[in-house]
């Protein structure tokens, strides 16, 4: 009977090292090394032994932490007194700090206006005189008359509401046909001459020109 209770819980132990095995990757097998939780590297090449650290007599921390006691005028009065060394040297620090945290801001505040500047020069336009408006008439196909409007936008007309407008009054199709032009479905020249300076007033009379028919 004992023997068979050891045979029972030998079985029992290899089958649960087997599981164990199947469920546990080969890499973390691997992984599973047993490893110092720290190893000490040695003295560090250009550091002085035994450290020395300067605690100060005012907070009691050491001289290097004393900015981050809410007191630090007081801290820096007992270092001036009792460790000048340190004093100076700490003060130099901030100076060199503080220098370039200055140094950055004049330049990020450099670089905004540098970048308004650009943004500024960027919508500024030049401002182009009236050019005067010229008609023209053009066939398309056979019969197909257009008139061709150019040099509203030199007196600062909107071409896509002038467009519209041309459609609405004459009934016809319009549309935008370049940078500075319009081109109106039928021959509207001669109403034009009437119409332009009743809707912008800006326009004379003697501004409009007949080019005559375009080619």
């Amino acid at each position: 009977f004992q023997n068979r209770q050891r045979f029972i819980k030998k079985l029992e132990h290899r089958n649960e090292t087997e599981v164990q095995r199947r469920l546990l990757p080969k890499s973390k097998m691997a992984e599973a090394v047993a490893k110092p939780f720290l190893e000490y590297p040695g003295p560090l090449p250009g550091v002085k032994y035994p450290l020395k650290v300067f605690y100060c007599g005012e907070c009691g921390v050491p001289v290097e932490y004393c900015d981050n006691y809410p007191n630090y005028e007081k801290c820096k009065t007992w270092m001036q007194k009792n460790m000048p060394d340190e004093f100076e040297k700490l003060k130099v620090d901030k100076e060199e700090d503080s220098g370039g945290a200055e140094s950055k801001e004049e330049g990020e505040e450099k670089k905004k206006r540098q970048t308004r500047g650009g943004k500024a020069m960027m919508k500024t336009k030049k401002k182009i005189e009236p050019q005067g408006v010229k008609l023209w008439t053009q066939t398309r196909g056979k019969k197909k008359k257009v008139t061709i409007v150019v040099g509203l936008a030199s007196y600062e007309i909107d071409l896509k509401e002038a467009s519209k407008f041309f459609a609405g009054k004459f009934s016809c199709g319009s549309s935008i046909g370049g940078e500075d032009e319009i081109v109106v479905q039928g021959d509207v020249k001669d109403d034009l001459f009437e119409i332009l300076p009743e809707k912008w007033k800006i326009i004379d009379e003697d501004d409009i020109e007949d080019c005559g028919e375009k080619k």
